[in-house]
Formats: structure tokens, C-alpha cells, sequence
């Protein structure tokens, strides 16, 4: 039979109350206490009833994940880091997507708030007056995405520009091509913002080309609008774009890179499976799940930063080469 609370009880030598108490209010007990509960938990392998933990805690034991859209492949890999440090914190991850639907995620939070401690809002669309609001009343942390006053982890995107414009200046390309993500993503403009900075210091000629969506189809449609605009190399928003790209070049016999180098945004997995194998920044985003679950056990113990930044790594494969001769 499972050890039980009583059994913890009567190794150490104190009341079922106490044990409760060293637990999940261990300032309550003395530190010596706290140590013989904590070596009989461990030797007798008692696993706390979370259920009546959250009843002295006032707690759930759970936490909230809202991700946009979980057809995206740069998605599993933050569920997967959010739910690696939810598990180390005995802690259970309740999921939920909005479908890139900006009106729905304040209606998500609502629901999930009543059934969790607090909340990981993964790139959300609504706008920074309708986060603010959520806020107030639901303790939550962002990631991918900023807004004043709210707890987040982002990836320096500033920094991630200049390595992708650097790599494409030392190839010899001076006219490359940004294929916008969704106008309503805070990492679009971020990124955005960073490779006209990185253009301009790199001596860059920036073309902003607009996509429909985040998807493979919006590359496939964008094929013929990069090509009309004269670049030698392209930047897509993300790698579903990227992919799609090179999709409609093969139809049309347009080589990559030889005509036109392609570079891509999260390192997915398809990213080195292709062919040719495409250039990106690996987004990091296991690491960045992880982040965004102690930044939120620190915003339920009240000890909190504002912001935490996480780093991409220039992935270079077969997508980039020199620019071709006469460009």
C-alpha cells in the first residue's frame, strides 16, 4: 500500500498536521522538523494528496499553457520545455490553443484562470491593453512577446537580425527580401525592427514583401511576388514559410541557393530535412518553455523580474550561398 500521510506521521514522531504543515507551509515548523518530515517522505516514498494540499494552499497544483496555433511545429518544442519545468515542479500543465484568433484569448484565460495557479501565454495576438487587463486579475507570464508591466520571456531578436543580415552581407547579397509574419505578432515587429537595423549596419538594401499567414502555403504563394522584386536572398518569418518557398522554386527551376538564398526562423524539424537543408535561427524553444514556467512560480511567490531574454543560433545549411555573379 501507498505510504500515507499518518505513516510520515508516526516516523517522525509528530501529528499528521504537522507533517501537513512542514509540507505545504514549511515556515510554520522548525527547521529541524522540516528535516526528519522531508528524510521520512523520502524513505518511505510518500507522494502528497494534491488535492488536499490545495485545500491548506489554496492552490491547484496546475498551470495554464495558451499557444496560438498547435499545427505550428515551433509550438511542441515550448510545451514541451513548459511541461519539463512543470514537472520538476509537481506541477500539471492544463493546454489550451486560440487558433492565431486574437478575440478568443481573452475568453481562454478566463476559462483556464478558474482551474489553475497562473498562466503561460505563448505569443499571444490580443492587443497589450487587453494583456494588461488579463493581468490584472490572473497571474500570468508572456513568452514571445511583451507588453508594460507583465512578466515575459523573450528571444533577443535584435541580436538575431544581425547575425542573419551579417551571414548574407559576407555572401555578397545587397538586396534581400523580408517576408512579413502576421501584423498582429509582436515577434514579427520585433523582427522586423531588428533587420532594418542590421540591414542599414550591414550595408543592406531591406525589401519588405507582405505573406498571408505563418503557414506553408503563404510561401508557396509568395514564390512569384520574391522573385519580382530583384533580391538575391530572402528572409521569411518563420520556417513553414521558408519551406514553402522552396517548394514553389523547385516548380518554377529556380535554384536555391545558386539564384536565390533562402533563410528561415525556429529551426523546426523539417528545417534540416529538406532539400537543399535550409538556413535559420534556431529559436530555443524547449529552453524558453522552461523560462516561462520559474518565471511564473516566481510570480506566484511574489518574486518576479519584469522581462528574461533567451538567445537564437544561426543554423547555416545548404538554403545560403554567394550571390550569384552580376547581381
Amino acid at each position: 500500500m501507498p505510504a500515507t500521510i499518518y505513516d510520515v506521521a508516526r516516523a517522525v514522531g509528530v501529528s499528521a498536521s504537522t507533517v501537513s504543515r512542514a509540507l505545504s507551509v514549511p515556515d510554520m515548523v522548525s527547521a529541524a522538523t522540516r528535516e526528519r518530515v522531508r528524510q521520512a517522505v523520502a524513505d518511505l516514498g510518500y507522494r502528497p494528496n494534491r488535492a488536499a494540499r490545495g485545500l491548506i494552499t489554496g492552490r491547484t497544483g496546475n498551470i495554464g499553457l495558451l499557444v496560438t496555433d498547435l499545427t505550428n511545429p515551433f509550438f511542441p518544442g515550448v510545451v514541451k520545455g513548459v511541461q519539463a519545468g512543470a514537472s520538476a515542479a509537481d506541477l500539471s500543465v492544463l493546454l489550451m490553443e486560440s487558433d492565431e484568433d486574437p478575440g478568443a484569448e481573452t475568453g481562454l484565460v478566463r476559462a483556464l484562470r478558474e482551474q489553475v495557479d497562473g498562466i503561460v501565454l505563448c505569443a499571444p495576438r490580443m492587443s497589450e491593453a487587453d494583456l494588461r487587463s488579463v493581468a490584472a486579475d490572473t497571474p500570468l507570464v508572456l513568452l514571445n512577446r511583451r507588453a508594460r508591466g507583465v512578466p515575459s520571456v523573450t528571444i533577443d531578436n535584435l541580436e538575431s537580425s544581425r547575425l542573419v543580415t551579417a551571414h548574407l552581407r559576407e555572401l555578397g547579397h545587397r538586396r534581400v527580401a523580408y517576408l512579413v509574419g502576421p501584423r498582429t505578432s509582436w515577434s514579427n515587429r520585433e523582427r522586423l525592427r531588428g533587420l532594418r537595423i542590421g540591414a542599414s549596419a550591414a550595408g543592406l538594401d531591406l525589401v519588405e514583401l507582405r505573406s498571408a499567414a505563418p503557414t506553408f502555403g503563404a510561401g508557396v504563394d509568395a514564390g512569384e511576388l520574391v522573385l519580382a522584386s530583384g533580391v538575391t536572398a530572402v528572409i521569411a518569418y518563420n520556417d513553414l514559410i521558408a519551406l514553402g518557398l522552396l517548394n514553389r522554386f523547385r516548380a518554377l527551376g529556380v535554384a536555391v541557393p545558386a539564384d536565390v538564398s533562402v533563410v528561415g526562423c525556429d529551426d523546426i524539424a523539417f528545417a534540416g530535412m529538406v532539400s537543399p537543408s535550409l538556413t535559420t535561427l534556431a529559436q530555443p524553444k524547449e529552453s524558453l518553455g522552461r523560462a516561462g514556467v520559474d518565471l511564473l512560480l516566481r510570480v506566484l511567490d511574489g518574486t518576479a523580474p519584469v522581462r528574461g531574454t533567451v538567445t537564437s543560433r544561426l543554423i547555416i545549411r545548404q538554403s545560403t550561398g554567394p550571390c550569384r555573379p552580376g547581381a
